[in-house]
C-alpha cells in the first residue's frame, strides 16, 4: 500500500535519534499540523498523559496530551504537532492497526511515524533511516537498507540547519 502523505523512520537501534529526526521535522513544517505517531511492540506500562482511543487484545491506541514531559511522544507535542498517537501493537496487528489510526485522521493529513516494522506493509512517501555512532542497541534493518531512503546520522542532525524534504501535493518528498 502507498502512502504518499506519511513519512516513516526506522533506526538501528535505541537512541539512533528517531524521535530527535521526527522533532526536527514537526518543527520544520509548523503551518502543516504534523500528525506524529509512535508505534511499538513493547507493551510498557502506560503513562500519564495517554488518552485511550482503542484498546483491544494485542494492541491498545491513545492519544497523547501531555507535551511537558520528556518521553518521545511529548516531545513530538511540544514540538509542535497537531496530534500525536502511541499504539502498542503486536505485530501480527500492526497492519490493522495502523490502518485504524489512519481513519483518526482527515485523508491527506502530513503524517510523521517512527516503526520500523510498516516499512514492511506500506510504501511511504518519504522512508528515514537514522544511525548514531553511539547506540547500544543494535537493531538489524539491513532488510530496509536496499529500500529507497533518506539516511541520516543522529551526530549530523544538529549541524544541519534544513530536512532536505518536502510536502507538496498531497505528499513527502526529497528534495
Amino acid at each position: 500500500m502507498i502512502v504518499p502523505n506519511l513519512l516513516l523512520i526506522a533506526g538501528t537501534g535505541v537512541k539512533s535519534g528517531k524521535t530527535s529526526m521526527a522533532c526536527r521535522i514537526i518543527e520544520q513544517f509548523t503551518d502543516l499540523k504534523i500528525t506524529a505517531v509512535k508505534i511499538t511492540p513493547h507493551f510498557h506500562e502506560t503513562t500519564p498523559g495517554l488518552k485511550t482511543i482503542y484498546e483491544e487484545k494485542g494492541y491498545s491506541i491513545y492519544e497523547e496530551t501531555n507535551s511537558d514531559l520528556s518521553k518521545d511522544t511529548s516531545r513530538m507535542l511540544h514540538s509542535g504537532a497537531g496530534k500525536v498517537y502511541f499504539a502498542k501493537v503486536l505485530d501480527n496487528r500492526l497492519q490493522s492497526v495502523f490502518d485504524k489510526i489512519m481513519d483518526l485522521m482527515p485523508e491527506g493529513t502530513p503524517i510523521i511515524c517512527e516503526s520500523p516494522a510498516l516499512r514492511n506493509f506500506i510504501e511511504p512517501g518519504v522512508f528515514v533511516i537514522m544511525s548514531s555512532e553511539t547506540t547500544s542497541t543494535r537493531k538489524d534493518i539491513s532488510r530496509y537498507l536496499t529500500l529507497p531512503h533518506l539516511h541520516f546520522k543522529y551526530e549530523e542532525l544538529n549541524r544541519t540547519t534544513s530536512i532536505p524534504i518536502g510536502f507538496e501535493n498531497g505528499g513527502w518528498r526529497l528534495i
